[in-house]
């Protein structure tokens, strides 16, 4: 699960921490993919790589559209915009019961499978994990420490002075938009077809701002602070599970433990925990 929010994480940092954009829907583009790939697979039969290709095309194009709030709000308005994008989408998941099957969820989702070898063991999935979480890394890296990259950086600084240059922050920042939920997307296939069972509760809003949790703690700006951030926040619920607490106390002990350390992060290191990563 790590792996997965490894990617989650980083393509929203892009969004938040590069570009400087206020997003609390992040979980909706997770969403897409991973329903776009189950009913794919369950309705079609079609093969889960497939689905990656599907899905990561639908969450782009729902990209696209969502970041036309982004050519004119800023700011708070914008992450509401966000956010209410995140409730429309959790809204469909729940209630075009013919599609989704709604809370009931879509069940029986096959697993990956390389040349007729099914990836069911969790070693085998954590390599084609790790192997996706590689290639994302790598692609955004090629962006953030380019001149591409720099230009977000600028965006975020001060939009106006970039657009008396001459450039059209617009399209950049729909650009963003796009990538960081193409990745999103991947991120929901892989979760879906790992987990083999989806239903509208993994991708609410509180999702969401979990996601952003995890950039803020490994650090805005920096693609290794997204590693350690979501590493961080996914491996404390198994801490919590060794415990030995009952459900009902250990879900509303990890978000109470998941806003102390923001609290504390914050108070002691704003930037968190690595910062922005600087080029030289």
């Amino acid at each position: 699960m790590a792996g997965i929010y490894i990617i989650l994480t980083m393509s929203l940092n892009l969004i938040v921490g590069y570009t400087g954009l206020p997003a609390l829907g992040h979980a909706a583009f997770s969403c897409i993919g991973a329903y776009t790939s189950a009913i794919l697979a369950l309705r079609l039969g079609l093969s889960p790589w497939i689905g990656i290709l599907a899905g990561i095309f639908l969450a782009v194009i729902t990209g696209l559209i969502s970041s036309f709030p982004a050519l004119r709000l800023k700011g708070d308005y914008l992450a509401l915009a966000t956010l209410g994008f995140n409730v429309i989408v959790y809204g469909i998941a729940k209630n075009w019961v013919s599609l989704t099957r709604g809370p009931m969820g879509l069940p029986g989702i096959p697993s990956f499978s390389i040349f007729g070898f099914s990836i069911t063991e969790t070693w085998k999935y954590l390599i084609l994990v790790l192997f996706f979480d590689i290639i994302s890394f790598i692609f955004l890296w090629r962006i953030t420490s380019s001149p591409f990259g720099r230009l977000l950086k600028g965006i975020r600084e001060d939009e106006k002075a970039i657009q008396i240059l001459g450039v059209n922050t617009v399209k950049y920042k729909v650009v963003v938009f796009m990538v960081g939920a193409g990745f999103a997307g991947l991120s929901g296939v892989l979760y879906a077809h790992y987990i083999t069972f989806i239903d509208p509760s993994s991708f609410t809003v509180m999702e969401s701002i979990t996601i952003l949790l995890m950039v803020i703690f490994g650090g805005m700006a920096n693609l290794y602070g997204s590693i350690i951030g979501a590493i961080s926040l996914v491996v404390l619920p198994e801490v919590l599970r060794f415990l030995g607490l009952p459900s009902s106390v250990a879900a509303p002990l990890r978000q109470m433990i998941y806003g102390l350390l923001l609290v504390i992060l914050m108070l002691k290191r704003p930037q968190g925990i690595l910062g922005e990563y600087r080029f030289r």
